[in-house]
C-alpha cells in the first residue's frame, strides 16, 4: 500500500514538473510594417569616378517581434519585379536600365522574385540606436550582415543604412569598360513605418 501511495505521489510531482516546465509564456509581440509607407532606396556607383544609379524596391510584406519594450526579431519581403530607377527624380519602371538590372547579369528576377531579410539578433547601443544582424537572402544565396539602425518611436519609424558586397550574392555584372565599371557595393537606405 505505502508503495502505491509513493508511486502515485511520485507521479503527480513528475506530472506538476513536467507542466511546469512546458508552460512558457510568450510575451512577443508581431508587429506588421506598413509596405505603403516603407520604403527601400537602392544606391550604385562607379568605381572610377562620381556617379551611379539609384532607385526604390518595394516590400512585399515585413513585421517586426516585439518583446517587452524591444525589438529582437523580425523578417521582411522584398519584391524584386519592383526595382525601379530614380536617377531623374520620378520613378521608371520601364526603362532598359531597369530591365537589365531584372536579368541574369544582376538580380535574375525571374528566378528570384523574393528577397528576403531576417533579423537573427539586435543589440541596444541606447533607446533608440541599435545594431542589428540579420541573414540577407538575395538570388537563393543567404549571407549574414549587420548594420546600426535608428528607431523614431513617435513616427513608429526605423531608418537604417548599409552596404552589401553584390559579389557574395552572385550579382556579378562586370563592365567592359573600365570608366563605366560599377563597385562591387550596393548601398541600401531603409525606411520602416508601422
Amino acid at each position: 500500500m505505502k508503495k502505491n501511495i509513493l508511486f502515485i505521489a511520485f507521479t503527480m510531482c513528475t506530472l506538476i514538473a513536467l507542466n511546469a516546465q512546458t508552460t512558457i509564456i510568450d510575451t512577443s509581440e508581431k508587429l506588421d510594417i506598413d509596405i505603403t509607407k516603407s520604403q527601400l532606396k537602392w544606391i550604385g556607383e562607379y568605381t572610377f569616378y562620381f556617379g551611379g544609379h539609384e532607385g526604390i524596391v518595394d516590400f512585399k510584406e515585413g513585421y517586426f517581434i516585439k518583446n517587452g519594450d524591444v525589438i529582437t526579431g523580425g523578417k521582411f519581403v522584398i519584391d524584386m519585379h519592383s526595382i525601379a530607377c530614380t536617377d531623374n527624380g520620378e520613378i521608371d519602371r520601364d526603362s532598359g536600365l531597369v530591365d537589365h538590372l531584372k536579368d541574369e547579369d544582376f538580380f535574375e528576377v525571374n528566378n528570384f522574385p523574393e528577397a528576403t531579410m531576417v533579423i537573427t539578433n539586435v543589440s541596444y547601443e541606447n533607446n533608440t540606436r541599435l545594431k542589428i544582424f540579420a541573414n540577407l537572402t538575395i538570388k537563393g544565396i543567404t549571407h549574414a550582415i549587420n548594420f546600426r539602425a535608428e528607431v523614431d518611436y513617435e513616427k513608429e519609424e526605423l531608418i537604417a543604412k548599409f552596404k552589401i558586397d553584390r559579389q557574395r550574392w552572385g550579382i556579378d555584372y562586370n563592365s567592359k569598360l573600365r570608366d563605366g565599371a560599377i563597385s562591387d557595393a550596393i548601398g541600401f537606405e531603409a525606411t520602416v513605418r508601422l
